[in-house]
């Protein structure tokens, strides 16, 4: 330190008119360079350093800014997709609950549509079967009709004798022309 303060009293007793020189004390010229030195940078380069300062200020306010529109256009975009997607979530839901009522719906028409089937097909098997039941009773009446024919035949033929076969004939051909008289 004494170094210091003594380089400084050596500089009142240089004369005027002296010569110049280099000081070779390393310890009392680098306080005074180094001053010299940051009074020229702070006085020159405080334009130049506020400058970038402020342009460096600028970027990066430019940048939050920037960064909250995109933040804003981003939550904007969100909260659309939410909206879609609530929407489709309740049309989802809708197709859901309606495809569930159509099917109920098919189901209930076919459950019917089955017991209408079943119903004429029940319908048509008691028609069948009352059908050969009265063919069936039909058939019966006719074979009983040509027995009794038969059998009234038989004994007619057994019983009549030319005779009778005669006076039967003229019998029915009175009758005839009792008839025709009538008519004409």
């Amino acid at each position: 330190m004494k170094n210091v303060t003594d380089s400084f009293l050596y500089l009142g007793h240089w004369p005027s008119a002296g010569s110049f020189g280099f000081n070779t004390d390393i310890l009392a010229t680098n306080p005074i360079n180094l001053s010299v030195v940051l009074g020229v940078l702070i006085f020159f380069g405080k334009g130049v350093l506020s400058d970038l300062l402020d342009n460096r200020k600028q970027r990066i306010l430019n940048t939050i800014r920037n960064s909250e529109e995109l933040r804003g256009g981003a939550i904007e975009q969100l909260e659309k997709a939410r909206a879609r997607l609530r929407k489709v979530e309740i049309e989802a839901e809708q197709f859901r609950v309606n495809g569930y009522s159509d099917i109920e719906q098919e189901k209930l028409n076919l459950i019917n549509s089955t017991y209408k089937t079943l119903e004429q097909l029940e319908n048509y098997k008691n028609e069948t079967i009352h059908f050969e039941q009265q063919r069936a009773i039909n058939q019966v009446r006719q074979r009983i009709f040509q027995q009794a024919l038969q059998g009234a035949l038989g004994t007619l033929n057994s019983c009549l004798n030319n005779e009778l076969h005669l006076r039967t004939i003229s019998a029915n051909i009175g009758m005839f022309g009792a008839m025709k008289e009538i008519t004409d």
